[in-house]
């Protein structure tokens, strides 16, 4: 049985004419994918590989790459949040941010809460050192935050 809908078939076909070769759509398949499912499973693998005229280890050499996507075992949460950790947030507060929110949501980093709601995250750069300390929840940009005002972002979203 097909692990992959019809949709995201046809999502990653789509993606074909804008690359050279089937090959160059490995990265955007994984984030069809991951961002559809939360997670990219070895049956997901195997058939994006099939998609991608690939034999699966190379699908699997992308996504164990990057950082960016989980395996089932580690699915995200309905939000992702990632506290920037670059010289500017942190010296405006981004460490002791990420830190009050690790305590807050009673989680690691890296991890997601237990009721799935909320995977913490940092990353090493934003892109918004004018705004520091900054998060990003799923793909929006939060800016100049307190620990107070990052909860009541997260708890918008």
């Amino acid at each position: 049985m097909a692990v992959l809908s019809e949709d995201l078939r046809q999502r990653i076909r789509a993606q074909f004419p804008n690359y050279p070769d089937k090959r160059a759509v490995t990265l955007p398949a994984l984030h069809i994918v991951h961002d559809a499912e939360r997670a990219v499973s070895p049956e997901a693998i195997v058939e994006i590989a099939e998609l991608l005229e690939l034999h699966p280890a190379e699908v699997s050499d992308t996504m164990t790459f990057y950082n960016f996507f989980r395996a089932p075992e580690r699915p995200l949460g309905k939000k992702r949040v990632w506290v920037c950790r670059s010289i500017s947030c942190m010296l405006r507060g981004g460490e002791e941010l990420l830190e009050g929110l690790c305590k807050r949501l009673n989680v690691n980093v890296g991890d997601t809460t237990p009721d799935g709601g909320v995977t913490l995250e940092f990353g090493e750069c934003l892109g918004a050192c004018e705004g520091a300390p900054c998060m990003l929840v799923n793909d929006e940009c939060h800016m100049n935050l307190t620990e107070e005002a990052a909860l009541k972002v997260i708890a918008s979203k």
